[in-house]
């Protein structure tokens, strides 16, 4: 159904959302003028391919542990407590990296800010959706993403830019200090309490979010292989690669939002597959750039249609598992949606890594478009068949 002009020019005047979002650019700016210099110092160190994955993998295990706790926290504490709780603890302890750089102190603190991350991600995108009305959440949760997608397309290559040019000491520092400021936001916020689960005993339908779930969940491990492994893949150009990073995240800008609107106005669900094809097609581009010298229009190019596709997959995933879940389980169902994204990124990360190290950097981009091209797939056999096995029964 065509959403009305009125609604149109209502998103950005909704109580709450405009401070969510420049609240989720400042924390994920934070995580992601960290996210590829972290694995690069290990390289650099003399690390394998293997243990600079670890980073990540460690960070996500974190993240997703605590994502497992946030809704009974969310209903107790409120969204407010948890976001700050979340940027303090992704942001400041950072600065321990100044003291050292060895594996075992990196991948503490990566646990430690990964706990933090847990609580923002599950917290923010139940906030969006308690904050607008159902014929809006497309949109709203598209906006959302344009915040957190710009703050990674400067925070990604700012990282590596500053790292080459200076050291990493302030990408340390800024990395502790942009998650801390954004607790000035977090005040402005709306005191929203997660409602009762008055549905707490029933299960959301695994048949329902099975595809999206999947979906959001390997795509998630593409992005986890590609941002960790790409700046040593090209580690002669590093600032080609954060280059690279910041158009993929442009892309997953427009990505996001284009799949909002299309999903408000056409239905929800309608663009996951066009969305999965731009990331394997992505990944394909990757695979050819990483056997020969790439050149940077190819490279571009991979990065567009990879960025476009994730940013979509991300939307309309999302968006799927909350209108499944509905109003009395968005804490759960963001909970569910943020495991399959972190999960998949640390997974990611550290099995593409091991690709890298046995078979070299054409193949992990080969076998991460193979499993974005299967395992939705394969979901979405699973998932009619639970259907069809519950319609029976």
């Amino acid at each position: 159904m065509p959403v009305a002009v009125g609604e149109r020019r209502g998103l950005l005047r909704t109580r709450g959302l405009p401070t969510a979002m420049v609240m989720g650019a400042a924390a994920f700016g934070g995580w992601a003028v960290l996210l590829p210099v972290v694995p690069l110092i290990v390289s650099l160190s003399g690390g394998s391919d293997t243990l600079a994955g670890s980073v990540t993998a460690v960070f996500m295990a974190a993240t997703v542990a605590t994502q497992l706790g946030v809704p009974r926290l969310l209903r107790r504490w409120g969204h407010r407590w948890m976001l700050a709780a979340g940027c303090m603890l992704l942001g400041p302890p950072s600065l321990l990296l100044l003291l050292s750089t060895e594996a075992i102190p990196v991948l503490a603190v990566s646990a430690v800010r990964g706990s933090g991350f847990g609580m923002l991600t599950v917290a923010s995108s139940a906030l969006v959706a308690e904050l607008v009305p159902r014929q809006m959440l497309g949109r709203a949760t598209g906006a959302q993403g344009i915040a957190v997608a710009a703050a990674q397309m400067v925070g990604l290559p700012a990282g590596l830019a500053i790292m080459a040019h200076w050291s990493a000491t302030p990408v340390f520092v800024i990395g502790a200090l942009i998650p801390a400021l954004a607790v000035v936001a977090v005040t402005r916020l709306p005191a929203i309490h997660a409602p009762a689960d008055r549905a707490s005993h029933d299960r959301i339908p695994l048949a329902a979010v099975l595809t999206p779930w999947l979906s959001i969940a390997i795509v998630a491990a593409a992005f986890g292989g590609l941002s960790s492994l790409l700046p040593i893949a090209i580690s002669e150009r590093a600032s080609l690669a954060g280059v690279i990073l910041a158009v993929s995240s442009g892309a997953t800008l427009i990505g996001r939002y284009a799949a909002g609107s299309f999903s408000d106005r056409l239905g929800v669900g309608r663009a996951l597959i066009p969305a999965l094809t731009f990331v394997c097609l992505g990944l394909v581009l990757f695979a050819v750039a990483a056997a020969a010298a790439a050149p940077v229009p190819l490279l571009v190019c991979a990065a567009l249609a990879f960025g476009f596709g994730f940013g979509a997959v991300q939307n309309e995933s999302l968006v799927m598992i909350f209108t499944a879940a509905g109003p009395a389980r968005f804490g759960s169902a963001s909970a569910g949606w943020n495991i399959g994204f972190d999960a998949g990124t640390g997974f990611g990360s550290l099995a593409l890594g091991a690709v890298a190290s046995v078979a070299g950097y054409s193949w992990v981009f080969g076998v991460a478009a193979t499993a974005v091209a299967v395992v939705p797939a394969a979901g979405t056999v699973v998932g009619r068949a639970l259907r069809r096995r519950s319609a029976a029964g």
